[in-house]
């Protein structure tokens, strides 16, 4: 058995919703083991995205510019501005900010973004496999991204899209798959 079939997620943990009127964001910490400067690259570097996160990008986000973003499961890239990149410690771009701040030899990594509250815990759920997977990677033990549609046929996504649901207060849509949205 592979490591990525061993692999189970967590509980639903560390995350939690800002509301604004219509606007819902998304925040979800997670502790790495992993020094500031090595998560960095991980987030900013297209063949490390390419390896954990949930799009693809054709060009460096350590700096300020433009970069075109390919989600998964969507045909067209979105043209993206980097905002801010301020290495090893935040990094913003269109709807998303990264904090990393060093923390008992590794790194708090911090997450927001901003979603619609329609898709707030499949969001929350998503970044928290994507987050694993990630963790993986750095230590030198990678599983190979869970992201997409693969990611909600994983059975682990939907235990953790019900959780997050149920934290959140949130109701996960009618037109999922029965599996998704048993809580």
């Amino acid at each position: 058995m592979t490591d990525r079939e061993q692999y189970i997620p967590g509980p639903a943990s560390g995350a939690q919703v800002r509301k604004d009127g219509e606007k819902w964001t998304l925040i979800l910490v997670r502790e790495l083991r992993h020094p500031p400067e090595k998560v960095w690259e991980a987030l900013t570097d297209p063949a490390h995205l390419r390896e954990w996160a949930p799009f693809e990008a054709d060009g460096s986000l350590g700096t300020v510019g433009k970069v075109k973003l390919t989600w998964v499961g969507t045909p067209t890239p979105l043209e993206t501005m980097v905002t801010r990149a301020d290495a090893p410690r935040m990094l913003e771009y269109n709807d998303t900010r990264w904090e990393l701040e060093a923390s008992g030899g590794g790194t708090r990594l911090t997450l927001w973004h901003n979603i619609d509250r329609r898709f707030i815990s499949w969001g929350a759920a998503g970044w928290h496999i994507c987050f694993d997977v990630l963790d993986r990677l750095l230590s030198g033990n990678p599983i190979s991204r869970i992201v997409g549609a693969d990611a909600m046929k994983f059975e682990g996504w939907q235990r953790l899209n019900a959780e997050y649901a149920k934290q959140f207060g949130v109701e996960t849509p009618n037109w999922l798959p029965k599996a998704a949205r048993q809580s």
